[in-house]
Order: structure tokens, then sequence, then C-alpha cells
């Protein structure tokens, strides 16, 4: 094939007009870009509420696994103290925190039905020891040994 007959060939070819096929890939082309900012949005929202919700006295997770109750925050240097047992406060960058945990007993009203059958078999003689300290409850087992002695 020579240059002559490439262009030849070119100039026979009909002019090409307006093709459906050409809108059908535009329609497309906007729909992608149309869900990816939506999704930017959604996305850069999350984060902010999740930033908003981000305060001393809060139990976090983060991305991490690891948990803790946040004591402190400081927004300028994205830093969070958190602190994952007694004693033990960590610093952590404000962009780890994967969720932000809800307390259980929030959610729960005082009238619901527990999921478990232990509050209805407690035997209602018993003295109430739910809310015991750890020494609380090896005075109260020494004395129990005791009476059994």
């Amino acid at each position: 094939m020579t240059l002559s007959s490439i262009l030849a060939a070119d100039q026979a070819a009909p002019a090409a007009g307006f093709n459906p096929m050409n809108l059908v890939l535009f329609a497309l082309f906007a729909l992608l870009i149309i869900m990816m900012i939506r999704k930017q949005r959604k996305t850069k929202a999350a984060a902010q509420e999740k930033q908003s919700k981000l305060a001393p006295g809060v139990d976090i997770m983060t991305n991490f696994g690891l948990f803790g109750h946040v004591k402190a925050v400081d927004t300028e240097n994205n830093k969070i103290q958190l602190e994952i047992s007694p004693g033990v406060v960590v610093e952590v960058h404000s962009q780890t925190v994967s969720k932000i945990i809800e307390p259980e007993g929030a959610a729960l009203a005082d009238d619901s039905v527990p999921d478990d059958v232990s509050s209805l078999t407690r035997d209602l003689d018993a003295p109430d020891v739910s809310h015991e300290t750890v020494e609380e409850t090896v005075a109260r087992l020494n004395q129990e040994n005791k009476k059994d002695n």
C-alpha cells in the first residue's frame, strides 16, 4: 500500500456525521463522573460527622483495632489522647478513628425485654452483686467461706 492509496481511501470515506453511539458514550462518562462526585461528598460528610462526634469521654475504635476512651482532642495537631486501659494513655492521629462506639445502655429502655434469661432467673433473696468492685467481691467471698467453715 502506497501513501497515495491511503490518502485516496481516506478521501473516499464518507464524512462522519452525528453518531448515536457517541451520545451513549458521553452519557455513560457523565454518569460515571456524577457517581464519583456523589460518593466523594458522602465520604466527606461522614468524616465531618465523625469529627463532630469526637470529644473527650467518647469510646472509639481505631483503624488498627485499638479500643479506648478519648481523654483529649488536639484539633490543631490532629492528635487524640486515647486511654486504652486505666492509667495507659496513647496518642494517635485523629484520622485513625474507624468508628465511634455508642454506649449500649443508651439504646435500651428500662421497660425493654432483655435478650438473655439471666435476669429472669436471678434469685430475688440474694443481694445484687452486679455493681460491686473487685475488693467488695473478694471480701464477700471470704465472708461466705468463713461461714461455710
